[in-house]
């Protein structure tokens, strides 16, 4: 027979959940560094989404595309709240809910690898074409590109998710459980489009615009002496950089999304600990939050933006208009 306190909810003694079984301990660990997790996220990437937002000389097509990858990253931290939330095995806030938090979670992780993509054509066309990136690369296509990345995001995982979102909790077990379940066809054509198809591109891309960089770098090292060549030489070595400090945001990105998507593409999930199981979330999620910080060591305009708020001069008239350089 189950003692009460070993149920999610005792009141419904038949059909209640059972708690986790883990280490006060353990369970206390998690919570710190998962709230730790949060909030630092959710603070970091609004500093990052304020900055862009509000200085118009941060207004570039690439800093647009790390503002809706900030907007991402923001709402991770939010979501990553309703994690902690299921520590314990337990769900206290209803099926509706548990859909909200399962579908969101989906999205934003779609909208996510999504940017990343337009990320690397970004720099790539940048890199490989400097001469028509002006021309090719618009404020008003990027901002096209991002609202469809989103409206896809959102249009592909309802189909993917359309069971769960017709009938929340029709999935569940047991009262307190959170399960959220998608057929193995539905789950494969999500594991291709949303992890398989959008790595590939990325890899194709950055491994081509980094081929470029190099023979580039060799070039300007060559010509640096030459005065009349100067300002083409500054122009390059800035968009060469770029290409590094966003080439870093993307490995970063493959390195904690990689083991997550690695567990569903190999169908083991099932049999991992459950410490290995919160490491793999863990560092999924972590992601979230190295973005921010690699931009504070690369982006001088972030480093100084974070000065201004901090000190509240963008609340000064005119601030906006600010040298961010």
């Amino acid at each position: 027979m189950m003692e009460e306190d070993e149920l999610c909810f005792p009141e419904f003694f038949n059909s209640s959940c059972r708690k986790l079984n883990l280490p006060h301990i353990e369970v206390i660990l998690m919570h710190i560094v998962l709230y730790s997790i949060s909030v630092i996220t959710a603070f970091l990437n609004l500093l990052v989404i304020i900055s862009i937002s509000h200085f118009r000389q941060l207004h570039t097509t690439t800093n647009l595309l790390l503002l809706s990858l900030a907007i991402s990253d923001f709402s991770v931290g939010l979501i990553l709240l309703f994690q902690i939330v299921l520590i314990d095995g337990c769900w206290f806030l209803g099926d509706i809910m548990c859909t909200v938090y399962q579908y969101l979670a989906y999205v934003i992780t779609s909208a996510s690898i999504g940017t990343m993509v337009l990320i690397s054509f970004d720099r790539y066309v940048a890199i490989c074409y400097p001469l028509h990136y002006s021309t090719k690369i618009t404020q008003g296509r990027v901002k096209i590109c991002i609202f469809l990345c989103w409206i896809s995001s959102w249009l592909f995982q309802s189909l993917i998710l359309l069971d769960n979102l017709k009938q929340p909790g029709r999935y569940n077990s047991c009262v307190g459980e959170c399960a959220f379940v998608i057929s193995h066809i539905a789950g494969y054509v999500d594991l291709v489009f949303s992890f398989i198809v959008p790595i590939g591109v990325i890899v194709v891309l950055y491994l081509r615009v980094f081929v470029v960089a190099i023979s580039q770098s060799r070039a300007m090292r060559s010509h640096i002496s030459a005065a009349p060549l100067r300002h083409l030489v500054v122009a390059k070595k800035s968009q060469v950089k770029a290409a590094k400090t966003l080439g870093l945001v993307v490995l970063v990105f493959l390195l904690c999304m990689c083991p997550y998507y690695c567990v569903a593409l190999s169908g083991e999930d099932s049999s991992m600990s459950a410490s290995s199981a919160a490491f793999v979330i863990c560092l999924f999620f972590f992601n979230s939050c190295l973005n921010p910080i690699i931009y504070a060591f690369f982006y001088p305009w972030f480093r100084k933006s974070i000065k201004l708020i901090f000190t509240l001069q963008i609340f000064q008239h005119g601030s906006c208009d600010i040298n961010m350089q």
